[in-house]
């Protein structure tokens, strides 16, 4: 009769008031507010469901209510896909999962499952580390511009603490120098090796309230900064190498960073292991690429001083004003070898600050280059003599 009515056109009613409350407005991704207005009216309406379920008899039982929660939880999780996806910002996706976790353990206090919102918190979880890889991209090109590629000098022991403060690096032989003395590697060195570390703490603060496991966080943690290394590391590094202006001293420094910063992987491995509690002997861990990254970018720097310094002997053949025609040889020698040699002089030197096996190859193989190309000519003259006589 009449209550079988009301109780019609109550739930109808509702069911209309739940379609309202889960439309979201369309500026909703612009702001936290936003978000968290909406998150408001969804919860508001379902404590007053709830509240109405446990307070009369027969006007709503638990099927409607999960019926409606069901719809809404849908209609919920497809908004947020869409309105997050447009967010750019590190910052606000990261209090953006603060406020669905709120959320949801708000809901799941008054017995709403909420297990699909921690699924999806998933997904926003891998577009949150694409716009930290993105955030991290600009950070790392910045600090690669604005590097003066110079050893980092030091005219204290105030100075030199806080150096190794902020980077691995043991030397005896530099401690027991007196001051002022140098670091072999630049300013980048400690500046990249802090930004990863700032970047795994970024990645620590989303897996935080997930009821995630620790095997779970440190393997996420892991992939995520393999990705900064291999991804956004490595085209940060191969852009400054293959710039058109670069010279041989910065070419050479970039070689001395990547082999100090390849050497400091594992103290990267033992920071995850640290803020994990995940020991890599007790799990199948996920390991970082780091080693690769920085291999890779030195060995495109030393290509890049092969294919520049062959340029420059080339050009120094080329434009050798040299008479090989001639039969008096005499005492002195020739201008331009003279200059080839003074510039192959002054370009060894600055290799000596490389690691020994860089320097050696980077040598014998110009002083092949080198050989080659006049060997070679040496050879024609020679010929063309013979012929002429």
């Amino acid at each position: 009769g009449a209550r079988e009515t009301f109780e019609n056109y109550y739930r109808k009613q509702r069911r209309k008031q739940a379609r309202l409350v889960l439309q979201p407005p369309s500026n909703m991704h612009e702001t936290l507010d936003g978000y968290r207005r909406y998150f408001n009216q969804i919860v508001g309406f379902f404590v007053v469901e709830d509240h109405i379920l446990h307070t009369t008899q027969g006007l709503v039982n638990r099927a409607y209510i999960d019926e409606l929660w069901e719809m809404a939880l849908s209609k919920t999780i497809a908004a947020l896909r869409t309105h997050s996806s447009y967010c750019s910002d590190p910052n606000l996706v990261l209090d953006l999962k603060n406020l669905i976790v709120l959320f949801a353990d708000t809901l799941q206090v008054y017995g709403f499952p909420v297990n699909q919102l921690f699924d999806m918190l998933l997904e926003i979880r891998d577009q949150y580390s694409e716009t930290l890889l993105k955030k991290w991209a600009g950070i790392f090109r910045n600090i690669l511009d604005s590097d003066n590629y110079s050893p980092i000098p030091v005219t204290s022991e105030e100075m030199y603490k806080k150096v190794v403060g902020q980077f691995p690096f043991q030397d005896i032989e530099l401690e027991k120098q007196p001051f002022p003395k140098k670091f072999p590697f630049s300013e980048f060195v400690p500046k990249v090796y802090n930004q990863i570390k700032e970047f795994i703490y970024a990645c620590l603060k989303f897996s935080e309230d997930l009821h995630l496991s620790s095997t779970e966080i440190d393997d996420m943690i892991r992939k995520s900064t393999n990705l900064l290394l291999t991804r956004t590391l490595s085209n940060s590094l191969q852009n400054v190498i293959k710039r058109k202006n670069i010279g041989l001293t910065e070419l050479v420094q970039i070689i001395i960073n990547t082999t100090h910063l390849e050497k400091s992987c594992k103290y990267l491995e033992e920071f995850i292991t640290n803020i994990t509690n995940v020991l890599p002997e007790t799990v199948h861990t996920t390991k970082l690429y780091g080693t690769t990254t920085f291999k890779d970018a030195r060995h495109a720097a030393e290509e890049e001083i092969y294919t520049n310094l062959n340029q420059k002997i080339d050009q120094f053949l080329q434009l050798a004003d040299y008479d090989w025609m001639t039969g008096d040889l005499g005492n002195k020698a020739s201008d331009y070898l003279v200059d080839l040699i003074a510039f192959l002089r002054s370009t060894f030197a600055v290799f000596t600050h490389l690691p020994v096996s860089d320097s050696v190859l980077i040598c014998l193989s110009y002083r092949k280059k080198v050989a080659l190309k006049s060997s070679l000519m040496i050879e024609i003259c020679f010929c063309f003599n013979t012929w002429n006589t």
